[in-house]
């Protein structure tokens, strides 16, 4: 099998999983927003310029997007102890929970699906989905 085989099975497979065992959206928020909050969540201290890097935008567009994340309630902004001058982006409790129903795989859809498979294929999926997660984070 070729690497482009490899690359096309895997993206069909995850997109096959997501469309089937993704969380139902309740809200109403843009693709950017969640790419906002995934990344204020993964990064834990980001400030308004992380953002702005991170999505490629004007450090005054990603103060845009944070103010109407704050207005929503999904983020606050916080001043750093160390260093006063630094302002970090904080998820609230309510923007983990958009999050999770944003990004996440529906619990009992997959919880469903593992029932079906031995122990054996269990741990193998495990094994797999840490391997690439490791594999991405050491790449990027």
């Amino acid at each position: 099998m070729t690497l482009k085989n490899t690359l096309n099975n895997i993206n069909q497979n995850w997109t096959d999983i997501y469309h089937l065992l993704h969380c139902v959206h309740q809200e109403n928020i843009s693709h950017q927003a969640i790419r906002l909050l995934q990344h204020i969540e993964k990064k834990k201290e980001t400030t308004i310029g992380d953002l702005a890097t991170y999505i490629d935008v004007t450090h005054n567009t990603a103060s845009e997007h944070i103010k109407r994340l704050i207005k929503k309630g999904l983020v606050t902004k916080e001043r750093s102890v160390e260093d006063e001058r630094k302002v970090f982006v904080i998820l609230t409790e309510e923007g983990r929970e958009v999050l999770n129903r944003n990004t996440r795989l529906d619990d009992e859809k997959l919880k469903k699906v593992l029932e079906n498979l031995n122990s054996s294929e269990i741990e193998m999926i495990e094994k797999a989905f840490f391997l690439l997660s490791q594999g991405a984070k050491e790449c990027f």
